[in-house]
């Protein structure tokens, strides 16, 4: 039961994008089309997923014992950038319309905060390898669930009429709000 609460708290009630703003980048550059958005919150969510269990060993296998604890984003960079690389590859490899979709914030992933994040948090959070684990899938399960919410919302409004100053950057700000503020709504419910 811990480990649900854990999954739902890092998906939906702590909200990686929505709750802590990490990772607004790809969230608001690749939440134009529901496809894109689904591959891209797919492989947000296997690097993250991925990010935890290796950068949980690294941290407890590694730089505690050695006491080298200060070498901690320094690794967690390296695991993250390795993982990118990983997933960029397979994706140019099997579905390259899908590499070419992506564009520029398939490599992006590296920098998105939200994936260091997640790996930092659970060091300070103090999280087994399971609840880590279980903390990567959630963080990314509610990454993907962000970024598509907004992508259909986005498509919708592309058949709206929307007053002049609010197109673009403007109502795309304001749905991101109006989301942050919807998801914000689940915080008196689970705290972890």
């Amino acid at each position: 039961m811990n480990l649900l609460l854990l999954f739902i708290s890092a998906a939906i009630v702590n909200n990686f994008v929505l709750t802590y703003f990490l990772g607004i980048c790809p969230f608001v550059g690749v939440s134009k089309r529901v496809s894109s958005a689904v591959s891209m919150g797919l492989a947000v969510m296997f690097v993250m997923t991925i990010t935890a269990a290796v950068t949980w060993l690294i941290y407890h296998l590694l730089l505690v014992p050695y006491q080298i604890e200060i070498l901690e984003y320094v690794s967690f960079i390296l695991v993250i950038a390795s993982l990118v690389q990983l997933v960029e590859m397979f994706i140019k490899k099997v579905s390259k319309p899908l590499y070419d979709t992506l564009g520029i914030f398939l490599p992006l992933i590296t920098t998105n905060c939200a994936i260091l994040g997640l790996a930092l948090f659970s060091v300070l959070r103090e999280y087994s390898f399971i609840e880590s684990l279980v903390f990567g899938i959630g963080a990314g399960a509610g990454f993907t669930l962000a970024l598509v919410i907004m992508a259909g919302i986005r498509e919708e409004l592309e058949l709206s009429n929307i007053p002049k100053p609010f197109r673009g950057a403007g109502i795309t700000m304001i749905v991101a709000g109006s989301l942050a503020l919807a998801f914000m709504g689940f915080a008196g419910l689970i705290s972890m």
